[in-house]
């Protein structure tokens, strides 16, 4: 097997995503009664979404909401509720741009992988309705099949986003430093430590702070989504 020479990285949300799908799943869960009280569901997660776009969630905080949702639940209704959710909120929102840019990477040849903190249940079958093989995920910590609400391993998020992608290279027999090029294509600020160490950070679809960092640091800017934009405007 010849080793790929180049590495493309992919967040997720609002990245090949116009929407937050961890945010989506809660308000999914919240608004179809699917969980505990819904309005209360969703004030916690209108208030994590605020804190993580101001750079100060923790992933202990987000995991305690955000995998709490799936705690304790058999697999056979996590499977009623994923699909549920997949038909009614994810495939709209895979849009031909997003297709297109992951598609222009994997014709090259290049090794290809979203790396996303929401969880690996939540976004395993949007990965593959995307094409991607390969994942990096917050895994969710199961018992006996069952997830108990905690985090198995490092988060995928902020500076673990790094050692998660180290540790899978490494399960390849690969290594960071020995491709040509390397991207990774974020909207978030969170996702500056990672963006920070390859060769070729791309700031896309970014929030007003990613936007003003990747023009001081003049690093590449793409907005997938600007028809969406003019569509609300």
């Amino acid at each position: 097997m010849i080793s790929p020479q180049n590495l493309a990285l992919f967040d997720l949300d609002h990245t090949l995503l116009p929407l937050d799908s961890d945010y989506q799943w809660a308000d999914f869960l919240a608004r179809t009664g699917r969980i505990g009280d819904p309005i209360e569901a969703q004030r916690r997660n209108d208030e994590l979404m605020d804190r993580y776009n101001a750079g100060n969630l923790s992933a202990e905080e987000s995991a305690a909401f955000m995998l709490g949702l799936i705690a304790n639940q058999s697999r056979e209704t996590l499977i009623e509720w994923q699909q549920a959710f997949m038909e009614e909120v994810i495939t709209p929102a895979l849009l031909p741009q997003a297709h297109a840019l992951v598609q222009q990477h994997m014709e090259q040849g290049d090794l290809c992988a979203i790396v996303t903190a929401t969880n690996e249940f939540v976004t395993a079958p949007i990965a593959k309705a995307l094409g991607f093989e390969h994942l990096i995920a917050t895994i969710p910590e199961a018992h006996d099949g069952v997830f108990t609400g905690r985090i198995a391993g490092v988060a995928s998020y902020q500076a673990g986003k790094i050692v998660r992608v180290d540790q899978w290279l490494h399960e390849l027999g690969l290594k960071r430093d020995q491709f040509n090029q390397v991207w990774f294509y974020s909207d978030s600020p969170n996702d500056l430590p990672l963006m920070e160490v390859v060769s070729h950070p791309v700031a896309t679809n970014p929030s007003a702070t990613l936007r003003q960092t990747a023009q001081e640091r003049n690093w590449k800017i793409i907005d997938l989504f600007d028809d969406l934009l003019d569509a609300k405007s």
